[in-house]
């Protein structure tokens, strides 16, 4: 997976109302964006750029995912930073229990309707997690991911190589079939991270300046 790719077609770019975005989900025409400086999540009007909710996490606010009415926020907590699933309830709060991530590691959230899946970026794996946190499934990918979210059934993906790399690419994994198809769809020309999906277009983060970029979907 080598290809010379196209890089994303970027059809709007907005303001973070954070410094270093992390996290992003889409609700629908809203977002939800995540900083590790602040240790806050924010609800955005997309259209408008502004705030419309506020709530600090109980520790730093990694990926995040819609589940219905509620959020889910993978935080990390303690000096050792250890990684927690949290739910939020919209207009409320965050909810006092929590679950622990497998190793305690994880980064990024996807939610299909049925199941939650977790990132770990180091391990290069997706897990299907049950409501207890139990892995249900184990799911490889050749990148580290800095960001995804289900669509039609299928993972989308925003990989780098390594930590060191800044060669950041949107790929589309199908883990339907008994072994995953993966194809590369574009490249990211720069620091992305999170990934959501407004029924319409891509949606994620450009950390190094402090930024939130929708794409159209390459595929």
């Amino acid at each position: 997976m080598n290809q010379t790719l196209n890089a994303i077609d970027e059809l709007v770019r907005i303001p973070a109302p954070c410094p270093s975005p992390m996290g992003l989900a889409c609700d629908g025409t809203d977002l939800w964006i995540g900083s590790l400086e602040t240790n806050r999540i924010y609800g955005l009007r997309a259209s408008q750029g502004s705030v419309f909710e506020e709530a600090k996490a109980p520790g730093r606010p990694f990926g995040i995912t819609v589940t219905g009415d509620a959020l889910r926020v993978v935080v990390g907590e303690g000096e050792h930073d250890e990684r927690y699933v949290r739910r939020y309830i919209m207009g409320k709060d965050f909810k006092s229990e929590k679950i622990a991530c497998p190793d305690f590691t994880g980064s990024f959230l996807a939610y299909d309707g049925d199941r939650l899946y977790l990132s770990q970026r180091d391990n290069q794996t997706i897990l299907e997690l049950d409501e207890t946190g139990t892995v249900l499934r184990t799911i490889p990918v050749p990148r580290q991911i800095t960001g995804m979210v289900v669509v039609s059934g299928r993972f989308y993906l925003v990989t780098t190589e390594s930590r060191e790399s800044d060669d950041y690419r949107l790929l589309c994994l199908d883990a339907r079939k008994e072994q995953p198809e993966v194809h590369e769809l574009a490249s990211i020309p720069f620091i992305a991270r999170g990934l959501g999906w407004d029924g319409f277009k891509f949606w994620t983060n450009d950390r190094d300046n402090n930024a939130i970029v929708a794409f159209a979907k390459p595929d």
